[in-house]
């Protein structure tokens, strides 16, 4: 046996799983044994018996020799050519034999320009070459590896076909980026896999899923799935061709998570991306809404985090199928008219262990300092804005959703908790900027440049904020130094909404300017108005038992606050359950209660949202002119004593408008007199009162004007204006 070619030391660190450097010591190579020129081939190869170099073409064989008990082979060529194609023979100790091909004979796979751009922190689409990708090199298939782990002094791809050892598969470094890589002939898709990672700041090896893996498994599990996600096929061109930034159009959402919206009834299982396809897309369509708003479904390990505490960036999560399930599932959205947005989590990450935290022994993703690096209100890890790794990695991310599967928006989720260095913290809990200001400037960089890329390479994508302060600018072009959002959720008109929906109505004129405020600010920002998951859980109670009074009232209250959201200027959101007034706080842990829908009350309910979506839809003066003054013209904001609001809706250049009236006593006015802008035959097209809904049907069904001015219209009308309610009315043509 000789081993007058193999270095002792090296071949420990090797068998110990601390090579660092795996390519320069595996594989084929140049070498002399007793003055001869030739070369040394070298693989480890645990569970052997003996290993057989096959040279191909020729079907030259060299027989191995064992030099270490683990697995370790070698032999040594005497020949002047310094390469050749070959693969390897192996026997195993149970007799069986197969033939692999050696993953230390391929050179990198990832370009130069990709290592360049990653480098700058300018990678846009990093997931074209980070994590598992099928390959053919040189006429073989496997599966390319490709992770970052600058501070990791070996990493290994394992899984169960390695027997999860370290030592089989280390992979190749390229130190300036700290990116690790290799090609493992054989494999495919559905290989299960992970990254052990060794570093000098962990005191054992680590096991990581892929930050970029396509696919998880179903938790608890925790390990990457190699997925080929191209393989698709998308048939919603026309969807694609058609779709708009809706500034002028429509924009209806209903909010769902997708694992209680219904699930099997015997088993209480979820509903796969199919079934889904199946009740959820018409049952959405059917109800008029534009858009769904998807809770986050991105791999998470705990299913009470909501999806909002993330392992898996890159994979649709397993619980509702695999990542064609979920393609199938928005590519039927489209064909159904019905967009997809998405909520997207850049702010924080979960501290699973599997998961980004201290992903190479040291904080890659996160801050260090736990003062810049940890929400203590959430228990999750913050993102390190600075970093070229986590620029490249949040930037691919919101492009990769949009990209691969066709999402038509992106709803960022806690972002006044990125703009702020001090966000729920007390004094010296928090670490000012180089300035000594609190403001995030590299979080602020991070979502001008996400805004500026998706609105360039995804024509009629939109981007939302739930921002919940006063910051500036947050849905202005970041050239007019804004952040370069489309909308912004306007958390100030939902929390004064609903607080005054709350008082008792008797009281509710001490509180009116709760109701007629956000008109202040109602065109600073271009407005989503959302009731959404967070309002009805926590002890914050379902919008129906938000309402006061007996159950008459809770209903009236909830269909004339509906009715108020359709009127008011800016996009619109529900979550989901309130469109049929379920009593009950949402819980992740179970569906929807709807048995609730064999009751006319409830069932009012559902059919009033229907209606509002379709009168929002067909009627311009509702959703072409959101943003501008414009487009609202207040008729009586002042009257206090009756709790009653009315205002008129314009289309662009005023060519249509509707009358808009809220009632938000019990109380019925018969000849309730305010302006209207021109002479005719008014028409009611909604009446939040009506019997179909679970009203009282009080009210009108047209009237005809009077002369003279009113509340500064050059006309006026008198009307029955019903208890608790809204009203919509338009002229006739």
């Amino acid at each position: 046996m000789n081993t007058q070619n193999t270095n002792i030391d090296e071949l420990n660190s090797l068998l110990y799983g601390n090579h660092g450097n795996p390519f320069a010591f595996l594989g084929l190579h140049t070498s002399k044994a007793d003055g001869k020129q030739g070369l040394i081939f070298r693989t480890f190869q645990p569970g052997a018996e003996s290993v057989i170099l096959v040279e191909k073409g020729k079907n030259k064989k060299y027989k191995l020799d064992r030099i270490a008990q683990d697995g370790f082979f070698e032999t040594f060529i005497a020949r002047r050519k310094n390469s050749f194609d070959y693969y390897l023979d192996i026997t195993t100790f149970d007799g069986s034999n197969y033939s692999v091909e050696d993953p230390y004979k391929y050179g990198s796979l990832i370009s130069d320009f990709d290592l360049q751009i990653w480098g700058e922190g300018n990678h846009s689409k990093a997931y074209s070459f980070m994590g598992a990708h099928v390959r053919e090199v040189d006429g073989v298939k496997g599966v390319h590896f490709v992770v970052v782990a600058p501070a990791a002094s070996r990493v290994s791809v394992v899984g169960p076909f390695c027997g999860w050892d370290g030592r089989k598969y280390p992979m190749r470094k390229h130190v300036s980026q700290g990116i690790w890589e290799i090609f493992i002939p054989g494999l495919d898709t559905g290989t299960i896999y992970k990254y052990e990672i060794k570093s000098p700041e962990a005191p054992l090896p680590m096991l990581k899923a892929d930050p970029y893996g396509f696919r998880c498994e179903v938790r608890p599990k925790t390990a990457s799935i190699v997925e080929k996600i191209e393989e698709f096929v998308w048939d919603d061109d026309e969807w694609m061709t058609k779709r708009n930034s809706l500034h002028e159009g429509p924009m209806s959402v209903y909010e769902v998570h997708l694992g209680s919206w219904k699930r099997h009834p015997k088993e209480d299982a979820f509903y796969t991306y199919d079934d889904l396809i199946e009740h959820l897309i018409p049952y959405a369509k059917e109800l008029g809404y534009t858009h769904l708003e998807l809770m986050p479904i991105a791999e998470h390990p705990y299913d009470p985090s909501w999806g909002y505490q993330i392992t898996g960036y890159f994979a649709p999560t397993s619980r509702f199928g695999d990542p064609n399930g979920f393609a199938r599932f928005v590519n039927e959205c489209h064909k159904n008219n019905l967009g997809v947005i998405l909520d997207w989590v850049p702010a924080h990450f979960t501290k699973d262990d599997h998961g980004l935290r201290e992903f190479d022994g040291t904080c890659l993703y996160e801050h260090q300092d736990p003062r810049q690096g940890e929400h203590k209100d959430w228990g999750t890890k913050i993102f390190n804005f600075g970093r070229t790794e986590v620029k490249n990695f949040l930037i691919s991310n919101a492009v990769f959703w949009l990209d691969k599967y066709h999402i038509d928006g992106l709803r960022v989720d806690a972002v006044a908790s990125m703009l702020y260095l001090d966000y729920s913290r007390q004094e010296g809990e928090w670490v000012p900027n180089q300035f000594g200001g609190r403001e995030n400037l590299e979080a602020i960089d991070l979502l001008k440049r996400f805004n500026e890329i998706v609105h360039q390479e995804f024509e009629g994508v939109v981007t939302i904020a739930e921002e919940s302060t006063s910051w500036p600018l947050v849905s202005k072009p970041t050239y007019l130094g804004g952040l370069g959002f489309d909308y912004k959720w306007n958390m100030g008109w939902m929390n004064d909404t609903l607080k005054y929906m709350e008082v008792d109505p008797i009281f509710r004129k001490y509180h009116h300017n709760q109701l007629t405020f956000s008109f202040i600010y109602a065109f600073s920002e271009n407005f989503v108005l959302p009731f959404s998951h967070d309002e009805v859980v926590h002890g914050k109670k379902s919008m129906l038992s938000k309402m006061p009074g007996d159950d008459w009232q809770k209903f009236a209250n909830l269909r004339a606050l509906y009715s108020y959201i359709y009127g008011h200027p800016g996009k619109k959101l529900l979550f989901m359950g309130g469109e049929f007034g379920q009593w009950n706080e949402w819980s992740e842990a179970s569906e929807l209660h709807w048995g609730l829908l064999s009751d006319e009350k409830h069932k009012g309910v559902q059919n009033m949202i229907r209606d509002l979506n379709r009168i929002y839809k067909q009627e311009p003066a509702l959703h072409e002119v959101d943003y501008d003054w414009n487009g609202f013209q207040w008729i009586d904001f002042s009257d206090v004593d009756n709790s009653i609001i009315s205002f008129i809706r314009y289309s662009k250049e005023k060519k249509e408008f509707v009358v808009c009236v809220y009632n938000f006593t019990p109380t019925l006015h018969n000849n309730y007199t305010f302006g209207v802008p021109e002479a005719g035959t008014y028409e009611v097209l909604f009446n939040s009162d009506s019997e179909s809904y679970g009203g009282s049907n009080a009210g009108i069904v047209t009237v005809e004007t009077y002369e003279g001015e009113w509340h500064g219209q050059p006309h006026h009308v008198k009307i029955t204006v019903p208890p608790l309610a809204g009203l919509i009315m338009k002229i006739k043509q």
